[in-house]
């Protein structure tokens, strides 16, 4: 089956608790038409770069799923209904990175960043 990456944005206003809900919910709709969620994430509440429905703020989840694409179809249809869920992202990759994502990473295990090139 296809390997896929989702993350996904919902309100500010909610619980941590609630947060994660939403997570749990959206694995069950994946299992339930045929996939499975490999690994799942909640990365807390982060700013974002705009407003996106008059919210600063919002709670940021990522799932690594595999997955037939109807199913993939049905969760991004649940969720774009879904009054709680602001945006939404899904990428097909070719494999899944091993260990925690970017976001999960403490900084000094990112790797250092390259040098700036001195102005003239």
């Amino acid at each position: 089956m296809p390997l896929y990456e989702h993350v996904f944005i919902s309100r500010q206003d909610l619980s941590n608790a609630q947060a994660e809900g939403l997570v749990e919910h959206f694995s069950t709709v994946l299992s339930d038409n045929g996939g499975k969620v490999v690994e799942s994430e909640y990365w807390g509440v982060k700013t974002m770069a705009y407003k996106i429905n008059k919210n600063r703020k919002g709670h940021y989840a990522f799932l690594k799923t595999d997955a037939p694409s109807a199913a993939v179809q049905e969760m991004e249809r649940l969720m774009g209904l879904h009054d709680d869920v602001m945006r939404v992202l899904t990428i097909r990759v070719d494999e899944h990175a091993e260990g925690p994502s970017v976001q999960m990473q403490k900084r000094d295990e990112r790797g250092e960043r390259r040098e700036r090139r001195p102005r003239d």
